[in-house]
């Protein structure tokens, strides 16, 4: 389905509900950790295209898939139309070459993001820790007097 970088594209399926043809909402919510809501949104963002049976909405292997590469993506920080944009490169038939290169190139920026968050991070909390210090060494100075 996507590149390695999104992992394995087989569904590593331990629920027995996972390895059928089709799941209900109901089904996929438990099997994702997700809310029926956010089932709705990503199918409204041509991200998930769920077989429709009147008004049951039933998720293929292939809906199962994009939904588990979607997630993971926006763990990493993607943002929903990169996800779309790398998982329509699929199809582009150069056996996912494009696909990969963009893949990489995604990912790339986002970790060098993620890791200027970290340094930033790390440095407010060693401002915060220098403050509380500063706290505790004035409150027990007062309370000395």
């Amino acid at each position: 389905m996507t590149s390695q970088l999104f992992g394995n594209t087989a569904l590593h399926e331990q629920d027995t509900a996972m390895t059928t043809d089709t799941m209900n909402i109901r089904d996929m919510c438990e099997a994702f950790d997700v809310t029926p809501r956010t089932l709705r949104f990503y199918e409204a963002k041509e991200l998930l295209f769920p077989v429709r049976e009147g008004q049951r909405r039933l998720f293929t292997k292939r809906d199962r898939a994009r939904l588990k590469l979607i997630l993971r993506g926006k763990r990493f920080g993607f943002s929903l139309e990169e996800i779309r944009q790398l998982l329509d490169l699929y199809h582009m038939g150069d056996s996912q070459l494009t696909q990969l290169s963009k893949t990489l190139e995604t990912a790339k920026r986002h970790l060098s993001d993620m890791e200027a968050q970290r340094r930033e991070l790390e440095e407010a909390i060693g401002e915060l820790k220098d403050q509380m210090k500063w706290g505790a060494d004035k409150l027990a100075s007062i309370e000395k007097k």
